[in-house]
């Protein structure tokens, strides 16, 4: 059990809070499901995978901050517990600012430095807090064994003969997702959306349409999960293309525990 203050936990005590399963992936418990939900899930676990809490990424991209910068970062999600992105941007090629993105326990803060030691951007509070759950509830995609347990809820919206869409609805962190997915006949997810709270223009935080593009997938210790993203607010609109996409990131690895 983590005890320590938010801020405080870094990414090797998050990944280490993660309980081990001994819980394998069994197909056969998904006959309750809707039909595209099991493609999706069966395309994403290999059978007599360990059913994993927690997930550890490396990845590189951009992200938008006026303009794209380079940025290089690793991630732990641990289910139980919540989720830090810690990250390094290069502003101009070569001014480095870094920092955090997290949610531990129900309390989320962003913070991030110029050159590791002049503040840039420091966040926290209620707001702050619920903006990162929707990121954890986005990125159950690098997670999928969540998505397995009875406790989340799976209707299949629509289907043309090429895609189907999927909803899930579950909690995390206190707070309920209503995740669509859009995936294809294979059940490789294409993208993804979901209401986030935010304030993309610098107003009052609402909800907002939040998603993105999964443009290429791969396979790390049994799960497939998306690597190549676009990923920003407005989605499902003009305005994601113009104004609304901000992060870039492709994955490099993934390992699960």
């Amino acid at each position: 059990m983590i005890t320590h203050k938010t801020k405080e936990v870094s990414l090797d005590e998050l990944w280490e809070s993660a309980p081990i399963c001994e819980r394998i992936f069994n197909p056969e418990s998904l006959t309750n499901l809707p039909v595209t939900a099991r493609r999706y899930l069966e395309h994403a676990i290999a059978p007599r995978t360990k059913l994993a809490a927690a997930v550890r990424l490396k990845m590189h991209g951009e992200i938008k901050l006026k303009k794209w910068i380079p940025f290089t970062a690793e991630q732990v999600i641990c289910w139980e517990h919540g989720l830090i992105w810690s990250a390094t941007a290069w502003m101009n090629g070569f001014l480095p600012i870094v920092g955090s993105d997290r949610v531990i326990d129900g309390i989320g803060a962003m913070q991030w430095k110029l050159l590791g030691l002049f503040p840039v951007m420091t966040a926290d509070g209620a707001d702050i807090t619920q903006s990162v759950i929707g990121r954890l509830q986005a990125e159950s995609m690098w997670l999928p064994s969540v998505l397995c347990g009875d406790e989340v809820s799976w209707t299949s919206t629509e289907s043309s003969e090429l895609d189907s869409s999927l909803h899930s609805s579950f909690v995390v962190q206190g707070e309920r997702a209503e995740l669509d997915f859009k995936i294809d006949r294979t059940g490789r997810l294409k993208t993804f959306k979901l209401p986030r709270w935010g304030n993309p223009d610098g107003g009052e935080f609402r909800e907002v349409d939040f998603g993105g593009i999964l443009e290429k997938e791969g396979t790390f210790c049994g799960y497939t999960i998306p690597t190549c993203l676009r990923i920003g607010w407005y989605f499902g609109s003009e305005r994601f293309e113009s104004e609304g996409e901000f992060f870039r990131c492709t994955i490099d690895d993934a390992i699960y525990r």
